[in-house]
């Protein structure tokens, strides 16, 4: 079988090209590819001005994305996110403010935040799984709780609730 490639495609009212180019100074190593512009034809479906941006095809570090302009009647929410999996807590912290900036405060909570395009990202240190992973582990769990109350992860706090002998209410 071929080798295939997955790649999101983000549905925009008519940021695409502004996301893009928003994301591509972001992260390390991207792009834009290719703009479209939408033409005469499908005007009466589409709706959209001849000649204004269809789609953007751009690469984050690498990662084949598109961001198309269709309109208003799609809108972005929480139940797709854009994960950034991080070596270091100053690449958490870099994510966490560029991607944040601007964005909507009150939808940030256990790495989870979303961007003025209202896009949904989690901005996790490498080795949270390993951490809160466990069900049974009384480590795991109190690293679990100390992750549920943290907006911005912070891998070293992760660490030391998983380290400390400490036993939460309830634990056992």
């Amino acid at each position: 079988m071929p080798s295939i490639t997955l790649a999101p495609c983000l549905w925009f009212d008519d940021q695409a090209e502004e996301a893009a180019e928003a994301y591509t100074r972001i992260f390390p190593d991207s792009k834009i590819i290719r703009v479209t512009h939408y033409g005469r034809e499908g005007h009466d479906v589409h709706g959209r001005p001849v000649g204004s941006v269809m789609t953007v095809d751009f690469e984050l570090d690498g990662h084949p994305m598109t961001a198309l302009n269709g309109g208003p009647h799609l809108t972005f929410n929480e139940a797709v996110s854009i994960q950034v999996l991080c070596d270091t807590q100053a690449e958490v912290d870099h994510y966490w403010e560029e991607l944040g900036r601007d964005g909507d405060p009150a939808a940030r909570q256990c790495g989870w935040l979303k961007d003025r395009f209202g896009v949904s990202w989690q901005i996790i240190p490498r080795g949270v799984d390993d951490l809160v992973g466990d069900p049974n582990s009384d480590r795991s769990q109190r690293a679990m709780h100390a992750l549920l109350r943290m907006k911005k992860l912070d891998m070293a706090e992760l660490q030391r609730a998983y380290n400390d002998g400490h036993e939460l209410p309830g634990d056992r």
